[in-house]
This record gives structure tokens, C-alpha cells and sequence, in this order.
């Protein structure tokens, strides 16, 4: 199979420490920019995927972050904007950001990945739609395979890496490369390019669900 998209997690896993950072202030890791150049080689689309609760106490806008992740070169963004107690179906651990996302683009979300830093948010959401799961180790990934393993104890990451370049290069060792499009002679002679399918090979403060 090949992957049809990869869904990034921001804090503690494109940069800042794991805690909110509005976008002025977000530093990314030295290796989040070669880790997507990495992810354009495979020929996947690549979104932001993040719970941003400070939107809804007015300390950001989720415009920020959609052109953030722009400038990171991501093709778009999924932001959860609503609060801690907000009973919303987008909220990770919840799916809705990446059921969202898979009917805009007409995704088969198993034919999808997401990398990220909390198996209590991130690892569940993938794993209710059958993504990829791949948890780096950088932001909260040290906790969360500790402190905060009973959180998620039922999922187990197809992955551990150590940031989100190793991610990315893990899923390029998985061969997990969207096909080229193959080319064949049209009714008239002329060369016509057929898109292919398929998808991926193989594999504090913050509490519980946040």
C-alpha cells in the first residue's frame, strides 16, 4: 500500500516544549524543516493536526495557525479551537479533525499517518481510524510512554522515533511512497498520465486526554 497523507501534531512535536505557544512565538526544531522536505520525497499531502484550546479564550485564531503551518509547507491545517471542556467531536482523542480532512480530500484514512508526541491524544485519534501511529519522542513522547502509558495502554504505536525527521524517514524505509502516476498512449497517441492508488507497508503538566 501507499500513504496518501501525513498529519503533524505541533507542539512538542514541530517544535516549542509541548506547551501553547501562539504562532509570533512558535521555534520550530532545527529538524522539523528537513523532516518535511522528506515527507514532499514521498509525495503525500502533509496537514497540521493540533488542539489549540487557547483559541477559544481569544489568546489566538485559528487563522494563525492555518498560516504557520503554511509557512512550515504543510497543505493544510486541522485545528481543534474549542476548550478543555468542550464536548466536541474534534477535539484529539477524538477522530473528527481527521475524518474532517478525509472528506475534503477524499482520503482513505488507513492509508494515512500521524506523528505526534502524546499517545493520549494523538496515538488514540489515529488509532480509531486506523492510521498509522508513530510517536516521537520530543514535546511529551518521554511521558508518554511512562508517566502516561495507562492513558492509551490498549494502542501501541507502529512506531517510536526520535523527533519528526526520524519519522520521516522511517516511513520513507517503509517504502511508503505515494505512486507515480503511470503513463500510457491515449485514443489519439498521445501520452496520458493515470493517477495510482495504494498505501503504506508495515510500522509534566499534561494529563490524560489533554
Amino acid at each position: 500500500m501507499h500513504l496518501q497523507a501525513v498529519f503533524l501534531d505541533r507542539d512538542g512535536t514541530l517544535g516549542g516544549d509541548g506547551h501553547f505557544c501562539h504562532p509570533k512565538d512558535f521555534v520550530p526544531y532545527p529538524w522539523t524543516a528537513p523532516a518535511i522536505e522528506v515527507l514532499r520525497i514521498l509525495r503525500v499531502k502533509i496537514f497540521g493536526l493540533t488542539n489549540q484550546p487557547r483559541i477559544s479564550a481569544g489568546e489566538a485564531a485559528e487563522q494563525d495557525f492555518a498560516e504557520e503551518f503554511a509557512r512550515l509547507g504543510c497543505d493544510g491545517a486541522y485545528v481543534c479551537p474549542h476548550a478543555l471542556d468542550a464536548d466536541c467531536a474534534c477535539r484529539k482523542p477524538r477522530p473528527g479533525l481527521l475524518v474532517r480532512a478525509a472528506q475534503v480530500h477524499d482520503l482513505d484514512l488507513t492509508r494515512c499517518a500521524v506523528i505526534g508526541d502524546v499517545g493520549a491524544t494523538d496515538m488514540l485519534a489515529a488509532s480509531q481510524v486506523g492510521a498509522l501511529k508513530i510517536l516521537v519522542k520530543t514535546g511529551w513522547g518521554v511521558g508518554s510512554l511512562t508517566d502516561y502509558r495507562h492513558c492509551w495502554v490498549d494502542v501501541r504505536p507502529d512506531y517510536v522515533a526520535q523527533d519528526v525527521l526520524d519519522a520521516a524517514h522511517w516511513l520513507r524505509r517503509a517504502g511508503a511512497t505515494a505512486p507515480a502516476p503511470r503513463v500510457r498512449p491515449g485514443p489519439s497517441g498521445a501520452l496520458r498520465a493515470i493517477e495510482g492508488d495504494g498505501g503504506p507497508g508495515p510500522v509534566g503538566e499534561r494529563i490524560c486526554g489533554s
